[in-house]
C-alpha cells in the first residue's frame, strides 16, 4: 500500500508551511528588537540632550529637540514616557502584520477576519472613547511640555506639585499632602507657576489715614534691599517694583510691590518681603487694619 505522502512531500511541506511560519515569526522579533534598539537610542539622545548628526535636519530630529526642552528630570521622564509609547505601537504594528501574514500561510481565510476586527475596532472605539481621549491628552501634554515632574500646577479641580505625568493619569500633591489623581483628558486647562520665571506679589492694605508716600517709600527700599541681599541674589532676577495703590477695600488701601523671580520660589521670596515690610512699618506706626484677617476660632 502506497503511503499518501513521500518523504519528499513531508519535507517540502515542512519548508512550506512550518519554515515560512518560523521565517516570519524570527523575522519579526528581529524587526521588534532592531525598531526598539533605534527608539531607545533616540530617546537615550533625547534625555541627554541635543540632537545631532544627520538626524537634526530630519522630523525625527525635530522631535527630540521638542523632548530635550526643559530640566534633565523633565527631559529623561518625557523621553522615558514617549518612548514606552513607540515601544508599543512599534511591537503591536509588527506583531499584528506577523499574525495576519501567518494565516496567510497556513490557508486560512483573512477576509472575514480583517472585517470582525475592523467592526470590533470600531465598536471598542465607541467604547473606550474616555480611555482614547486620556492618551491622546497625555501624548500632547507631553510633547507640548506644558508640565512635568515638580511644576506647581492648578489644572481647575486640583492644583499642587506634579509628582508623575503618564498617557493616562497625572498625578499631583497638594499642599497639605494629598495626592490628587487627574485623568488627562478630563484637563481643560492647565496654569503653570514653574516655567520660565515667576512674580511675587505683595498687597499690602494700609488705612487710609495713612501716609502713602511713606509707605510705598518703605515698601520700594525693602524690596530693593531684599533684591541686593546676598541670599536671594540667583532668586529675584530684575530690579523690584512698586505699582502703587491697586485698589481700595473696605478698610483701606492696597498698595501692590512686584518682583520677578526665578520659577517656585516666588513664595519665599514674598513671605521673605512680608516680614521686613512688617518689622518696617511697625517701626513707622503705619497702621495696618486688623479687621481684614479672618476671624479666629470656630471648629476645626
Amino acid at each position: 500500500m502506497d503511503l499518501p505522502w513521500t518523504m519528499n512531500d513531508a519535507l517540502a511541506w515542512v519548508l512550506d508551511v512550518p519554515g515560512k511560519v518560523a521565517l516570519i515569526a524570527i523575522l519579526a522579533v528581529f524587526l521588534r528588537w532592531l525598531s526598539h534598539r533605534f527608539i531607545n537610542r533616540l530617546t537615550g539622545r533625547a534625555a541627554k540632550g541635543p540632537v545631532h548628526g544627520v538626524l537634526a535636519k530630519t522630523k525625527a530630529g525635530v522631535f527630540l529637540s521638542d523632548l530635550r526642552a526643559g530640566s534633565s528630570e523633565r527631559r529623561r521622564q518625557r523621553a522615558e514616557t514617549m518612548g514606552s509609547l513607540l515601544r508599543s505601537i512599534a511591537s503591536g504594528a509588527i506583531w499584528s502584520i506577523a499574525f495576519v501574514m501567518i494565516l496567510g500561510v497556513l490557508g486560512l481565510p483573512i477576509a472575514p477576519l480583517l472585517t470582525g476586527a475592523g467592526v470590533a475596532g470600531v465598536a471598542l472605539g465607541f467604547g473606550a472613547q474616555t480611555l482614547v481621549k486620556d492618551f491622546l491628552s497625555g501624548i500632547f501634554m507631553i510633547l507640548e511640555d506644558q508640565y512635568g515632574v515638580g511644576d506647581v500646577v492648578d489644572v481647575g479641580e486640583a492644583s499642587g506639585t506634579v509628582e508623575a505625568v503618564g498617557l493616562r493619569v497625572t498625578r499631583l500633591r497638594d499642599v497639605d499632602g494629598t495626592v490628587w489623581y487627574v485623568r488627562n483628558g478630563e484637563i481643560l486647562r492647565v496654569g503653570n507657576m514653574s516655567q520660565e520665571w515667576a512674580r511675587a506679589l505683595l498687597d499690602v492694605t494700609v488705612a487710609y489715614d495713612a501716609d502713602l508716600d511713606e509707605v510705598e517709600r518703605i515698601l520700594r527700599e525693602e524690596s530693593v534691599r531684599l533684591f541686593t541681599d546676598s541670599t536671594y541674589s540667583g532668586v529675584i532676577i530684575e530690579e523690584p517694583e512698586v505699582w502703587g495703590v491697586d485698589s481700595f477695600a473696605k478698610d483701606g488701601a492696597v498698595v501692590r510691590t512686584a518682583l520677578k523671580t526665578a520659577p517656585m520660589h516666588q513664595w519665599e521670596v514674598a513671605r521673605a518681603l512680608r516680614s521686613r515690610v512688617l518689622r518696617r512699618f511697625d517701626e513707622a506706626g503705619i497702621r495696618i487694619p486688623v479687621n481684614i484677617f479672618p476671624p479666629t476660632g470656630g471648629t476645626a
